[in-house]
């Protein structure tokens, strides 16, 4: 780990709502990316966008952190992408099993657009 400063900063569009992460993604830091998952508002329809490209390290915990924002944006009839997923993080996904779980783009803009 490099002791990157972590933040977490939430902005609504009309198609729902994107979330940025930027730091370490780790078991120190995924309650802050649960929070603010927890605080957006999201309606039938909508997309919440996790915007990766600033993750420069994550570990189980985050992970565990992205399937809760799918399932909370699952249960509010909206669905999840995450975009600018750094190359080590899609290796891991595909690892796990997790390649085709999420939805992903080069991009917030463009999981917006699509």
């Amino acid at each position: 780990m490099t002791g990157t400063p972590f933040s977490v900063a939430t902005r609504t569009t009309g198609s729902g709502a994107v979330v940025t992460v930027e730091g370490e993604l780790d078991v120190a830091t995924a309650p802050r990316l649960r929070a603010a998952v927890d605080a957006v508002t999201l309606g039938t329809g909508q997309l919440l966008v996790v915007d990766l490209a600033g993750v420069t390290f994550c570990d189980s915990s985050g992970i565990s952190a992205l399937i809760a924002a799918r399932n909370l944006a699952e249960a509010a009839g909206a669905g999840v992408a995450l975009a600018a997923v750094p190359a080590r993080l899609s290796r891991t996904f595909a690892l796990i099993g997790l390649a085709d779980f999420f939805p992903t783009y080069p991009s917030a803009e463009d999981a917006l657009r699509d």
